[in-house]
């Protein structure tokens, strides 16, 4: 056997284990949509902040805008989760694989645990009123999210894990920029996030 030939078996056992180790169902294009719809989102959250008058027009004088902010952000979130899931099993299926299994479980596991307390955290801020803090506490929970569950998925997930969480740290220090780096982190670096994926490993 020439070395080429071993050096291209090598490669094929390898891609085979990685396979088999990495839940890589998700899609790149996904991730564009995510980051789209969380910019969408920014926008709307945006006009209510700094339009008030139009935004009561719109809506009505007892406008209750922290409540109107949670259910934008509960609509991304909804939109993105079924997104995700919708297209990850199409790609799934073209690749002949199980969207559901033990590596896909794996991963499920490890990012569950930042991203419940994340959630929960938020949810307590909410409740006492500290708006100004949600955003970091959601872009620091979701960064070590991505972190914890880059072992089972693309390797990209890290790096951006770790730029959300630096986002949200920032966001700690300056709370009045919330609304920007929240658009920052889950819109433009989503979008980019994806694209990276997408020409990497789909294309």
């Amino acid at each position: 056997m020439e070395q080429k030939d071993l050096f291209r078996e090598l490669g094929q056992i390898r891609s085979l284990m990685e396979k088999s180790s990495k839940f890589v169902s998700i899609s790149g294009l996904s991730g564009v949509l995510m980051g789209c719809y969380a910019l969408l989102g920014t926008l709307l959250e945006y006009y209510i902040l700094h339009q008030p008058e139009s935004t009561a027009l719109l809506l009505g004088e007892n406008l209750n805008k922290p409540l109107l902010s949670l259910m934008i952000a509960l609509i991304v979130l909804l939109s993105s989760l079924v997104t995700g899931w919708l297209m990850a099993r199409k790609k799934a299926r073209r690749n002949k694989q199980s969207i559901w299994n033990i590596t896909s479980k794996s991963l499920l596991f490890a990012v569950s645990i930042p991203l419940l307390t994340g959630g929960m955290i938020s949810l307590l801020f909410f409740v006492q009123g500290y708006y100004q803090l949600i955003a970091a506490m959601l872009l620091i929970f979701y960064g070590l999210a991505l972190t914890a569950g880059s072992i089972y998925t693309f390797a990209e997930a890290k790096g951006l894990g770790i730029l959300e969480i630096c986002l949200g740290l920032i966001g700690i220090c300056f709370p009045e920029n919330g609304l920007l780096l929240w658009g920052l982190g889950f819109g433009v670096l989503h979008i980019i996030y994806g694209f990276i994926v997408y020409k990497k490993y789909e294309s």
